[in-house]
């Protein structure tokens, strides 16, 4: 019954892919390009995107995802060599890990302009696009801390819980375009930079993951996106939580040692 998933696509798919300079969109770029697709490439750091179009043959679009003039830049880039049917939106990340009355604003903005609203500017901009394309994708990136709250998570919650009620609404409004809106919300990744960026040295990023045997990998993310973008197109996997075995939830990670 589900043997029409398992085949891969026979025609040229094409997908904008953002946050690809490292972890998660980064194995995004990867893996589609493995399968044959058309991938543009998008994230603020220019030389981390040229090593990766080397390395992949993506197509390196520098740009950072909450600047208006960037985003109407890679549309007309897009739109120039020919388009996209898929929106991928990894750009994303966490600052801090205060409680919320010891809450620092400069990291609730970042996190609100990136994971929200940059999630948006992306989406708007390549809507009529996708709906124009007759078979449109828009898959969000979220995380499992948009599915439950946790103690010094809040503003990260806030920003994830954001994202996630925007891709619910989407989903609603896109579906008679035919617009399929797919959700993957991961839990503990152990990546370059996540815990770094928001923890802000090498020893707290460490402590993170001290102990978890196995925890998810950018690569397996990564393949659950290729493989929810890539099936039929009327089949939508509407939102996708992906932990390791170890995190049984956000409250109960398994550690050893």
């Amino acid at each position: 019954m589900t043997e029409g998933i398992h085949n891969k696509a026979t025609v040229a798919k094409a997908a904008v892919v953002t946050g690809a300079s490292t972890g998660i969109g980064e194995a995004t770029v990867r893996a589609l390009r493995t399968e044959g697709w058309t991938v543009f490439a998008v994230a603020r750091r220019a030389d981390r995107l040229e090593a990766l179009a080397a390395q992949t043959g993506a197509v390196a679009v520098p740009a950072d995802v909450t600047e208006d003039a960037d985003v109407a830049r890679l549309l007309d880039e897009v739109t120039r060599a020919g388009g996209i049917d898929t929106l991928i939106n990894i750009a994303g990340g966490a600052r801090g890990a205060d409680k919320v009355g010891d809450a620092k604003t400069e990291d609730w903005e970042w996190m609100f302009q990136v994971n929200v609203l940059g999630t948006m500017k992306l989406t708007r901009a390549f809507l009529p696009m996708l709906r124009a394309c007759g078979e449109g994708t828009v898959l969000n990136l979220t995380s499992s801390a948009g599915l439950a709250a946790y103690e010094t998570g809040g503003g990260y919650n806030a920003a994830k819980f954001a994202q996630h009620a925007v891709t619910g609404a989407l989903r609603l409004e896109e579906a008679e375009h035919n617009v399929r809106v797919i959700e993957v919300a991961p839990g503990l990744v152990q990546t370059e930079e996540f815990a770094l960026n928001r923890l802000g040295s090498e020893e707290a990023a460490a402590k993170v993951y001290q102990g978890v045997e196995k925890p998810l990998t950018p690569a397996d993310v990564a393949e659950v996106v290729r493989y929810a973008v890539a099936a039929p197109h009327h089949v939508n996997l509407d939102q996708i939580v992906i932990r390791p075995v170890a995190q049984a939830s956000n409250y109960k990670l398994i550690r050893k040692g």
